[in-house]
């Protein structure tokens, strides 16, 4: 049975555990989670270390092969357990999909990161809003190339649900959940027609809704 380390609020834990669920895998019968991060500690203790040595969530242990980087598990995942053509197989959608999601890491999560982190995380003695609130927007601008590729087709890599749909899909859920519950922090959120209606169809095609 597969091991997954990593608290369920975690957005590079929910990451796999949506992946794992659109490929059918369940927890306790093929795989188990265990907490860890944060309050639940584990990272930091020599076990957890030898498996990972940055000491963050996710953790995949797949027999003996041991596996860390949230996209990276994402690709295992599907490369060996999708048995029923979940995701696109076909090299030029998998490249698509491999494109957005390094954009996601490269360009969108980092400012997006920082403004989130900086919200939920950081102490309120300790927090910058100007810098914040740079940030955010700064995400928001970055939307808009997301946008319109989302005008042309259903999903981030084509008109098939993919695997950078699971990783933008839950850093937009942040984006939309800043807005909702810190607007005079943020400001107010843009409208991306291409986005909302691409949210929508996760919430209802897909298993989105089990870990957001």
């Amino acid at each position: 049975m597969m091991r997954l380390w990593g608290r369920t609020t975690s957005i590079n834990v929910q990451k796999i555990l949506w992946c794992l669920h659109e490929l059918g895998l369940k927890e306790g019968t093929d795989y188990e989670r265990i907490d860890a991060g944060l309050q639940f500690g584990v990272v930091n203790t020599p076990e957890f270390l030898a498996l990972n040595p940055n000491g963050l969530v996710p953790t995949l242990q797949d027999e003996s092969f041991v596996l860390w980087e949230s996209n990276a598990i994402l690709r295992y995942l599907a490369r060996k357990y999708d048995q029923n053509g979940r995701y696109p197989a076909d090299i030029n959608s998998q490249a698509s999909a491999d494109k957005w999601m390094d954009w996601q890491l490269t360009t969108f999560w980092p400012t997006m990161r920082s403004a989130f982190l900086g919200l939920t995380r950081t102490p309120e003695n300790e927090r910058n809003y100007d810098l914040i609130r740079k940030d955010y927007e700064t995400a928001s601008g970055h939307l808009k190339i997301l946008n319109q590729a989302l005008e042309s087709h259903l999903y981030c890599a084509g008109n098939r649900f993919s695997l950078a749909d699971i990783a933008l899909g839950l850093c937009v859920n942040r984006w939309i959940m800043l807005a909702e519950k810190f607007p005079e922090r943020v400001g107010q959120r843009i409208s991306y027609p291409g986005i909302e209606a691409w949210m929508k169809r996760l919430e209802s095609e897909t298993a989105y809704l089990t870990v957001a």
